[in-house]
């Protein structure tokens, strides 16, 4: 039987007129029993655009990106990707509360909405018995059934793309934290995402490492790639965001352009730039 859910939510940030946006997360709340961890964020993501998302450890930054990327189920509210709800289909029939009822979708068509998303985690995540082009190949060849000579062409274009042309056929073993991250990088845009979504990418790498990874962010930024980036890279958002989200205890305390990390206006936010710079 076909799972059928409520949700009643609220109105979020107004959308220029005519403009559809990548993301529009609307009154968003996770639990893990009873652990509450988001508890109503809004946010809009316009595409072609670079959202940076700051927050201390436990504030839902990434749970918010699971989220997106179905990794995890709504616990209340709706995200849509593209002008399109994620994860859950409008039946256009409502409760005996007047709350409107959703169907959820099944696996083929989550696995659909998905594949506009790239994500990149905090640890790589490679195969170890794979070299650099063969974890790259493998999703186009066995999600998107493309043969292994264009899979082959298109991992060595991805692999060049973030400065790895020469280093395919090395293993993770024979690769620096930096640079597997970069192949992480390669792998996600080979299934070539609408929006991709980075989870502190940088939080595993020894300092000297982490201005490679933040320099491939930055030419995906130039290129006009809509970004969601979780990350402590203070530097980073005040060159690349076009938005800067703060959020603590499961909500959004502050947002705007990337002006707001020199002149915070509310002090939980204040607090934490303290003591990140």
């Amino acid at each position: 039987m076909t799972d059928m859910t409520t949700f009643s939510t609220s109105a979020s940030e107004p959308v220029p007129s005519g403009a559809i946006p990548a993301v529009k997360a609307t009154q968003v709340h996770k639990a893990f029993g009873s652990l509450h961890v988001l508890k109503g964020v809004d946010l809009t993501v316009m595409p072609g655009t670079v959202t940076v998302i700051l927050g201390p450890s436990g504030s839902g930054k990434s749970t918010f990106l699971r989220l997106i990327n179905q990794l995890e189920t709504l616990t209340g509210g709706e995200i849509e990707v593209d002008g399109e709800l994620i994860g859950y289909k409008r039946t256009g029939r409502t409760d005996a509360d007047g709350r409107e009822i959703w169907q959820t979708l099944d696996d083929k068509a989550i696995a659909a909405q998905r594949s506009k998303l790239g994500m990149v985690f905090q640890r790589f995540n490679l195969f170890p018995h794979m070299t650099a082009i063969e974890n790259v190949m493998e999703a186009p060849v066995h999600v998107k059934h493309m043969n292994k000579a264009e899979a082959r062409e298109l991992a060595v274009a991805e692999l060049q793309r973030v400065g790895l042309g020469e280093r395919l056929d090395y293993y993770p073993s024979e690769l620096s934290g930096g640079q597997q991250q970069r192949v992480a990088i390669a792998r996600a845009l080979a299934m070539k995402p609408e929006i991709m979504l980075f989870d502190e990418p940088t939080s595993a790498l020894d300092p000297e490492l982490v201005g490679e990874v933040l320099n491939v962010m930055l030419s995906l930024a130039k290129e006009g790639m809509t970004m969601i980036v979780v990350t402590h890279e203070i530097g980073f958002a005040r060159e690349v965001a076009d938005q800067v989200v703060f959020m603590d205890g499961g909500v959004v305390v502050e947002h705007g352009g990337p002006d707001i990390i020199d002149h915070p206006s509310e002090p939980r936010f204040k607090d934490f730039l303290q003591h990140v710079l």
